[in-house]
């Protein structure tokens, strides 16, 4: 026996949704409010490194990762259009973009230490090392966006999307967003108040 749901019922699981992934960014925001805070408490140390250059890597992957949105949302609009051909081309570029940026964040990474800065030990700085933090904190949560982009295109090869239901499309779109805006609030923190 299959059970229906009802459209109020869709609604309601639809809002309940989109409401835990409000907290959850809310949340996010607060750790990465509390790491810049530190940042900014920091950079009146002695130590601190005022003519430290943000590594040229993180302005590709700062451009990568705001065409991630931009391919989600293009995805998301197919998805009501009913195009699911187009929904697969734009979710995959999301994923090839998605993984591009955490390699350009590991190319950057590897241009601080080649510039001979560490995270940690006699190379290290407490500069490079808030870099470290803030990069790598957001690294994690878009290693959570690309499980769930994963489990959105598996969902849509499953073909559990169409105009009518697009609430993991929705949700995965929003933390992308999320994702996109926070990095390039993060790094526009990094390049103008160092």
């Amino acid at each position: 026996m299959e059970m229906t749901i009802t459209s109020d019922e869709q609604v309601r699981k639809s809002k309940s949704a989109k409401l835990i992934l409000l907290f959850a960014m809310v949340s996010m925001t607060m750790m990465f409010a509390g790491l810049t805070s530190a940042f900014v408490v920091s950079k009146s140390r002695a130590d601190w490194l005022s003519n430290f250059q943000i590594p040229i890597a993180f302005f590709y992957s700062t451009a990568v990762i705001i065409g991630c949105s931009v391919a989600f949302y293009l995805a998301k609009k197919a998805i009501e259009k009913g195009n699911r051909s187009a929904t697969t081309s734009f979710l995959l570029v999301t994923l090839g973009l998605g993984i591009l940026f955490v390699i350009l964040q590991f190319v950057g990474f590897g241009q601080i230490i080649d510039s001979g800065y560490y995270m940690t030990g006699q190379g290290s700085s407490i500069t490079t090392t808030f870099l470290y933090v803030i990069a790598l904190m957001h690294l994690l949560h878009v290693a959570g966006g690309l499980i769930s982009l994963l489990i959105v295109i598996y969902n849509h090869f499953k073909q559990k999307y169409n105009p009518t239901q697009t609430l993991g499309i929705e949700l995965g779109a929003m933390y992308w967003h999320f994702l996109d805006l926070l990095w390039v609030l993060l790094f526009l923190f990094l390049y103008f108040f160092k």
